[in-house]
């Protein structure tokens, strides 16, 4: 059985991690980045270790560009079973409300949300068809219930806010596949040391990350509508 996925933010981080896990596991993985130079190089490190990797150059400011791959993907890899969407971005990472400047609201919605969103709609009927699974990557801090609830929380609103709407739209897709085999659903990794966070040290690795996220992508059970934390279900 031929098992394709896509990875969007795959030349790096978790995104890098979850396409070496996949590949590891058996699967054609396609790794998509901005940077041809960079997601090139990355591609290239998966299949001298033995994998089963190719690169997709797509931009997620750029709807023409998400087109591009989109329809790449439907001609070449028509087998597509599985599309993660990781690709973000922080915004300026607000400290409040009142500390957020439009630009950065926009900027982060445009890769979070809109990005995501365009890429979505390109290849929603393809995973459809192939009674496949997107996973929206997620953060605990789109939780409405945690930014509420947790001490922890950190007021950031432009990325925040960014990553509720990818929730919303989550939540929305998989109401389409209410009665299919296909399914949406969204993973937080939890606190992680990344780039978009500067490394910041007491996260976990990339590929502890990662593992979460391919480990519920993979795991053959029915997820649709959830939004998942390492621990099972997490509260919206």
């Amino acid at each position: 059985m031929n098992r394709t996925a896509f990875v969007t933010g795959a030349n790096k981080g978790i995104g890098f991690e979850i396409a070496r896990q996949l590949g590891e596991a058996g699967w054609k993985v396609l790794l998509g980045a901005r940077s041809i130079e960079r997601g090139e190089a990355a591609a290239s490190e998966l299949r001298n270790q033995g994998l089963n990797a190719e690169f997709v150059q797509i931009d997620m400011t750029d709807k023409e560009s998400i087109e591009e791959a989109a329809g790449s993907i439907r001609a070449n890899y028509a087998d597509l079973t599985l599309l993660i969407n990781n690709a973000g971005m922080p915004g300026a990472f607000s400290s409040s409300f009142s500390a957020t400047q439009e630009a950065d609201l926009r900027n982060a919605f445009e890769v979070n949300f809109f990005g995501t969103f365009r890429l979505n709609q390109q290849l929603f009927p393809l995973i459809q068809k192939n009674e496949g699974t997107i996973v929206n990557v997620s953060t605990d801090m789109a939780s409405l219930h945690f930014m509420q609830s947790s001490a922890y929380a950190l007021n950031a609103f432009d990325y925040n806010a960014s990553k509720t709407s990818n929730n919303a739209m989550t939540v929305a897709m998989a109401m389409e596949c209410k009665n299919s085999t296909a399914q949406v659903f969204a993973v937080t990794p939890g606190f992680t040391k990344t780039d978009l966070n500067g490394n910041a040290e007491g996260g976990k690795s990339k590929a502890d990350g990662a593992a979460i996220i391919v480990g519920y992508a993979t795991d053959g059970l029915r997820h649709n509508g959830e939004f998942l934390d390492v621990n099972g279900v997490y509260a919206w």
